[in-house]
């Protein structure tokens, strides 16, 4: 039974990350289409979850004020996130920008005290701490530049765990076959 297990877990895991894969792959060819339905399916379900907490609430003897806030916020999320989705998307491409920045200044900072113990390793660094500085200030002016970053990260993300599922997947049917 556990290796039935097993193998339809690994392969159900296989299928969502192909899933992943594809979801990469619209974020890379079309960044901003895709932007807008994540926000609008998102948007949805905040508000379907709110709305259904709020139905809840009204209708359970139990009536704990702090469900009926958690479901208020779910709502008014929903509604936000499916009219403001190009402010999110700003928001997630800033975030993403600084965020990429804020390594590469550390990633220097790495660099000052390689090049005092004389490492060789310095000079890459240096270059690979500029370039991080670079594309995160590259991430902030171009929208579609970061949807698309993150669109290879999912693919590259997908396609690991899909060889290491199937390297897995392997490792357990020799395993079971001694």
């Amino acid at each position: 039974m556990s290796e039935k297990f097993l193998k339809r877990t690994n392969w159900t895991d296989i299928v969502i990350s192909m899933l992943f894969v594809m979801l990469g792959a619209l974020l890379i060819v079309k960044p901003t289409e895709m932007m807008s339905v994540i926000s609008i399916l998102l948007g949805m379900i905040l508000f379907i979850m709110g709305f259904l907490k709020i139905v809840d609430y009204f209708t359970s003897e139990d009536r704990e004020d702090y469900l009926l806030t958690i479901a208020l916020v779910s709502a008014v999320l929903g509604v936000i996130v499916l009219f403001c989705s190009d402010v999110i998307t700003g928001i997630f491409r800033v975030a993403l920008g600084i965020w990429i920045i804020v390594s590469g200044i550390r990633n220097f900072q790495t660099t000052l005290i390689w090049k005092q113990v004389k490492s060789g390793l310095w000079t890459t660094t240096v270059i690979c701490s500029m370039l991080m500085i670079i594309a995160g200030i590259v991430v902030l002016v171009s929208t579609t530049l970061a949807i698309r970053l993150v669109g290879v990260v999912i693919v590259i993300y997908a396609v690991l765990d899909i060889i290491a599922r199937a390297i897995f997947i392997k490792e357990v049917q020799d395993y079971l076959d001694k």
